[in-house]
């Protein structure tokens, strides 16, 4: 696994230039410009605000209409598959995810082409353990707990030790008790780059920077709880 000693001290910026994104007819960003370079960013916004978009666009899984997105060196719209091996990304709920029988087999998937059985066994075998799924390696994946089921798609994400973790709203469908556990691990126990879109703002507060969406457009970026308290005024 990846330790914060073999990361540079400053993560690697995240830029978009002018970036507007359409789906479906519906304009959702509109002009985005940002660069951030913190090691922990929360991304918060009311619903439809366009910050799952941004998300998304940072692997690829969104396009941009028109304007660049560079995420660690890459130009994400000329280099997707490079992107996708940069950028690990957490989806909400994780039977998004899940796509193996077992959870061995799951973690696993992440890491084909390239590599030999005894490599792909040994890092499943330390993410496995190092999350706390060691014990449910040949069970189903789909028998797992909402908290176990979310502690398996970030594992077979965390596998791959991408540059990047981007996880989206990965606490909104788990129990206090599991989504201060999937908190702790992406705030305190991940050594590279993450930036987590939530509506938990006392997660976004333990964040480095945080971005504030509105209407599409970002509103604010500055120390986490310097935008949080400009957000929560919006509603008073």
């Amino acid at each position: 696994m990846l330790s914060p000693e073999s990361l540079p001290k400053v993560a690697a910026q995240i830029s978009l230039r002018d970036v507007s994104v359409r789906l479906d007819g519906h304009q959702i960003l509109t002009d985005v410009s940002l660069d951030v370079s913190a090691r922990r960013i929360a991304v918060v916004g009311a619903n439809g605000s366009g910050k799952s978009t941004f998300a998304r666009l940072l692997n690829g899984l969104v396009t941009a209409a028109s304007g660049s997105v560079n995420v660690h060196g890459i130009d994400v719209a000329a280099a997707i598959a490079a992107a996708r091996k940069r950028v690990g990304f957490v989806f909400s709920s994780p039977d998004a995810q899940i796509l193996m029988p077992t959870v061995a087999e799951d973690v696993a998937l992440s890491l084909k082409g390239g590599r030999d059985r005894g490599e792909i066994a040994r890092r499943v075998t330390e993410t496995l353990e190092a999350y706390g799924l060691a014990d449910h390696a040949d069970a189903s994946a789909y028998s797992l707990s909402g908290g176990q089921k979310q502690l398996l798609a970030l594992a077979s994400v965390l596998v791959r030790e991408p540059a990047l973790v981007v996880a989206d709203e990965p606490t909104t469908l788990l129990d206090r008790g599991n989504a201060r556990r999937i908190g702790n691990i992406l705030i305190d126990e991940l050594p590279m780059q993450t930036v987590i879109v939530t509506h938990d703002l006392d997660l976004a507060r333990r964040c480095d920077v945080a971005v504030l969406f509105d209407g599409g457009r970002v509103r604010a970026v500055d120390d986490a709880d310097a935008v949080i308290d400009s957000y929560e005024r919006m509603f008073v």
